[in-house]
Parts: C-alpha cells; sequence; structure tokens
C-alpha cells in the first residue's frame, strides 16, 4: 500500500536498508526526470520477478526496477493512456483503487469502466477503498484491518479521499497488478455509474446505471453486514 512498506520487503531480501533505498527511490532528480513525485512515485513498481545479488546496491534496484517500467509502458499502453485524457500514473493510480475494489481480474475491466465513467461525467469517484486508505493514513497505521466504512468516515479530511476531493487522490492505494493497470487501458464500455458489494455473487458486485437502482443494492448489501454481524 505505500512505498514504507515495499522497501522494508525488498531490504529483507537484500543488503541495502530500507532508508537507502528510500532515498534512492526518492532523490529529487530522479523524480524530476522521470515525472514523479514521492506521492505517485510507487507506480514505477511493476509487479514482476526481479534478481538481485545479495550485496546489489540500492541504486542499481532502482534502476532495474525503473527499466522493467519503460518496458512495461510500450507504445500500446502510452496510446491507450493517452486516448483516455490520463498520464502514465494516474492510469495507475487509477488501477491501484480497481486493484482494491475487487479481487475477480475478470470484474476489473467493468468497475474501471464505472470509475471512468464517473471521471467523464464529472463526478466525485466516491471510491470506498480510497476511504480506507485515508483512514490508515490519518492513524499511521497500515497493519489494521477495515471490513466496513461508514458515514462519519466519508467525511475524513485528506486528499486521498475521493468522496470529499473531485478526481484522482495524489498517489496510489495500492500496487496494482498488471491486470489492474490493463482493465483501466482497456476499460469495459457501459452506462454503469454505480456498484455494490453482491450478496448472491460473493466477491463480485452489482452494477447499476441509476441512483434509484443502486439504492436497492446498497439496502441488501448493508442489510446482510447487519445480519452477519460485521463491523
Amino acid at each position: 500500500e505505500t512505498l514504507a512498506k515495499l522497501v522494508s520487503r525488498i531490504s529483507s531480501q537484500i543488503e541495502p536498508d530500507s532508508i537507502s533505498l528510500m532515498e534512492t527511490f526518492l532523490e529529487p532528480k530522479f523524480l524530476e526526470e522521470n515525472n514523479f513525485t514521492k506521492d505517485d512515485v510507487l507506480a514505477m513498481f511493476v509487479p514482476n520477478t526481479y534478481e538481485f545479488y545479495w550485496n546489489t546496491t540500492a541504486l542499481k534496484v532502482r534502476n532495474s526496477l525503473h527499466k522493467e517500467y519503460i518496458k512495461f509502458w510500450n507504445d500500446d499502453r502510452k496510446a491507450k493512456a493517452k486516448a483516455l485524457g490520463l498520464t502514465q500514473s494516474q492510469v495507475t493510480i487509477l488501477a491501484s483503487i480497481v486493484q482494491k475494489e475487487t479481487a475477480k481480474e475478470d470484474e476489473r475491466p467493468r468497475v474501471a469502466g464505472a470509475y471512468l465513467n464517473r471521471l467523464n461525467q464529472d463526478m466525485l469517484l466516491q471510491a470506498d477503498p480510497t476511504v480506507v486508505y485515508s483512514k490508515k493514513l490519518l492513524t499511521n497505521d497500515f497493519d489494521q484491518v477495515i471490513k466496513r466504512v461508514y458515514l462519519n468516515d466519508l467525511k475524513l479530511n485528506s486528499p486521498y479521499n475521493t468522496y470529499m476531493y473531485k478526481g484522482l487522490p495524489p498517489g496510489l492505494i495500492s500496487m496494482p497488478d498488471v491486470s489492474s493497470i490493463d482493465a483501466v487501458l482497456s476499460p469495459e464500455k457501459h452506462n454503469f455509474i454505480y456498484f455494490c458489494a453482491s450478496v448472491e455473487k460473493m466477491g463480485y458486485h452489482e452494477f447499476a446505471e441509476t441512483l434509484q437502482q443502486h439504492n436497492v443494492n446498497r439496502e441488501k448489501y448493508t442489510a446482510w453486514l447487519n445480519k452477519n454481524n460485521i463491523e
């Protein structure tokens, strides 16, 4: 979910510590030359298998990961991002939300399509995963497990809270895998604006074009949460 957690994971497997890795990834000159910010540099990391010698340097780790990023963003993916009117980092930020929204790879293009519909209609994104991230960020506790989002949570004052701030958040809320990124680049074309977790197809969502239909789906899900004492 954060760069700090990523460098901690990497440092446990090679000699450079998390501090040296963090400093290297956040080097101002590197960020500026590659159009990253400290908030969105996590977008550079493409989940893959990487091999390093134990005593490799932090710089070599960064350069290797950046090389994979350049390779990943081929002409086809760049063209799709441009057609959506999004930068590569913006695509990955949205993909991070899609990643947290659904674990079902076959549903990700549909979820991505709904979020893009909201953006295109200048609506608030209103993504629950960004509320969860905001709550963790404000409490500085990314190990907590949050199973339910309450109405009061929607009012959290964080730039990552897409119920409070229009558009995409300033950075990623997770490190998305390739399926989520490609789901944003090749979204399902539909008129859905709303979606809610399904109580009949666990792990999937019920989609709706109108708020009226969405409210019906939401009431079903809320009743299921209450029935199962999920807080």
